[in-house]
């Protein structure tokens, strides 16, 4: 019997087609990983740039296109603690987008912890506004004093340009009666603006509960459980968007019954990243809870609150923090967040974005930031 021989170049195609579709396996199988938590859960969405790691995303709409303002993570080689000093960004980049989807530009450096005269390191989630052809960054960083620690006191500070991706211009001095972290500026209908800010831990909240600060104090919460919890901040803005218009206030969530929630209530009480729109009248005072990984919100009737709480809108991401911010684009809602899809850790994170939807009555049914 003669055995059938097969032409060498048919033999080649044939070989190149095999390793072609093993090729194209292993990418397949690469990019469903990517897509995949080391736990196996498939993540909702994807980051919206791999360039550069981005935190704590500040959204806003100029000119009907998307600016998100976020932290910049970077690799200092610090240990993870409960202050935070893992956390050490030390500039702005600003990613600009025409649509929900498409492509992401990154701006250059929109400003450097060493072109502010009062800051000494950690510049953490800014925020942004626009008012008379002027933009304002938002910032916090550790000042020039020294702690227990033997690191600074957060205050937070202004910087202004003429182009919404920069390049900013810092104030001299932070904005008097300033202190803690996680600026957030919400302007109302009739142009008045308010800033809400504050974090427990490592953004040193608890160090002000009798109105001074104190560099000795808790570096964690008041540990009362059983008392109302330390409450965020929240100020009215002088016209000129670089001052407060009168002394700080605290923004009370309350629960059902309307009483304040409690410190020992993780679930609820607020711990950090405030960010407030309005809808319906309404005024969504949302926040992070921290060490229970949620983001919630509470609705008030004014910018000032008290504000009765609700639920929550994210569910626990990979990664420590959360931290957000919601935006109206093209007749819908958004929720940026950020989790460590893409480097497993929790000082690199990678901000993203998906669609928040609200029932009939104005509530927000929670979402999980992996597919069912």
């Amino acid at each position: 019997m003669r055995r059938a021989t097969i032409p060498l170049a048919i033999l080649s195609v044939c070989l190149a087609a095999c390793n072609s579709g093993a090729d194209n396996r292993a990418e397949t199988e690469a990019n469903a990983s990517a897509t995949r938590a080391p736990d196996g859960r498939q993540y909702l969405a994807q980051p919206l740039v791999t360039e550069i790691y981005t935190a704590d995303p500040s959204a806003h709409v100029f000119d009907g296109k998307i600016y998100v303002y976020p932290s910049h993570d970077i690799d200092a080689g610090v240990p993870d603690d409960d202050l935070g000093n893992q956390y050490a960004m030390r500039d702005y980049r600003v990613l600009r987008m025409d649509q929900i989807g498409g492509p992401v530009t990154i701006g250059p450096v929109a400003l450097d912890v060493k072109d502010v005269p009062w800051a000494s390191q950690q510049m953490w989630a800014p925020d942004a506004a626009y008012k008379n052809g002027t933009y304002y960054l938002y910032f916090p960083a550790r000042d020039k004093s020294k702690d227990k620690n033997g690191l600074g006191a957060f205050r937070i500070g202004v910087a202004t340009s003429k182009n919404p991706m920069g390049p900013f211009v810092p104030e001299p001095n932070y904005i008097p009666g300033s202190f803690s972290m996680d600026p957030a500026v919400f302007t109302d209908d009739d142009g008045t603006s308010y800033m809400y800010f504050g974090g427990i831990w490592g953004g040193q909240l608890q160090r002000w509960k009798n109105g001074v600060y104190d560099p000795n104090g808790s570096d964690t919460d008041l540990m009362q459980d059983d008392q109302p919890a330390i409450s965020g901040k929240v100020v009215r803005m002088n016209p000129d968007m670089k001052t407060f218009a009168e002394p700080v206030r605290d923004a009370v969530i309350l629960d059902e019954r309307g009483q304040p929630v409690k410190g020992g209530d993780h679930d609820r009480r607020f711990f950090e990243a405030s960010w407030v729109f309005k809808r319906g009248g309404k005024y969504y005072y949302t926040y992070s809870t921290g060490d229970t990984h949620f983001v919630n919100y509470a609705i008030g009737d004014n910018p000032y609150g008290p504000f009765i709480y609700k639920g929550h809108i994210l569910a626990p991401v990979q990664g420590w923090t959360s931290h957000h911010s919601i935006i109206e684009w093209n007749g819908k809602w958004w929720l940026f967040y950020h989790d460590t899809q893409l480097s497993n850790k929790n000082h690199l994170r990678s901000a993203k974005v998906t669609e928040l939807k609200f029932n009939a009555d104005g509530t927000i049914p929670m979402i999980n930031p992996f597919r069912p």
